[in-house]
């Protein structure tokens, strides 16, 4: 079952909610959770757009985790992964929550361009209590997942 941000007991942590063109991102302590809008090309230049955003918020010293809560049909440019890297910047733990086959089938391409792992999940809940405790194990004093 599909799950938004919104809908669950975690957001009562939010720091910060941007709305873009092409989709929500919610804000949390160390945590960025998207939810790009159906039918979007996502591309580098989006998502520089959310990476200035993300260090404003959070700062560019700490770790980030980044959870694509995959809620509508959308694409990634896969290669844009390279200008990620090019442009040195960082991403400690990425994951993907993918409620049908075609979300999950989206991963194999990206999996070819992005360096790290790239953990995969059939619920948000269970995406955010992963991405807590691996942040958690690099910086101290975060708000841990509780239900």
């Amino acid at each position: 079952m599909k799950q938004t941000v919104r809908e669950i007991d975690y957001f009562k942590n939010i720091r910060e909610i941007r709305e873009c063109d092409f989709g929500v991102f919610y804000f949390f302590d160390g945590l960025v959770i998207s939810e790009i809008k159906e039918g979007v090309v996502f591309n580098w230049s989006m998502a520089k757009k959310i990476i200035n955003i993300a260090y404003d918020i959070i700062g560019k010293d700490k770790p980030i985790a980044y959870i694509s809560n995959r809620i509508h049909n959308y694409s990634v440019v896969p290669t844009d992964w390279l200008k990620f890297y090019k442009n040195r910047h960082q991403l400690e733990f990425y994951s993907v929550v993918a409620y049908n086959k075609g979300g999950l089938s989206s991963i194999v391409l990206e999996k070819m361009f992005f360096r790290e792992n790239i953990r995969q999940f059939s619920d948000l809940e269970t995406a955010i209590k992963w991405s807590i405790s691996k942040i958690s194990d690099k910086e101290f004093g975060l708000t841990p997942y509780v239900e």
